[in-house]
């Protein structure tokens, strides 16, 4: 990678850390669901999911 793009990318990873953050956890949610996640795991995620959705449709 050339030098300004990696200068640029560490500016923006300085200026974004939680928007970072945020895409990281999200990133690594999916992976979980898509490679590890069990039946159960599904069944859980599920319900949380659902709650989620019920707290975000009330603000």
């Amino acid at each position: 990678m050339h030098k300004n793009q990696l200068s640029y990318d560490k500016e923006w990873a300085n200026e974004n850390r939680e928007h970072k953050r945020y895409l990281s956890k999200r990133s690594t949610a999916k992976s979980f669901i898509r490679k590890d996640a069990t039946a159960e795991d599904l069944d859980d995620l599920e319900s949380l999911i659902a709650e989620r959705r019920k707290l975000i449709t009330l603000k």
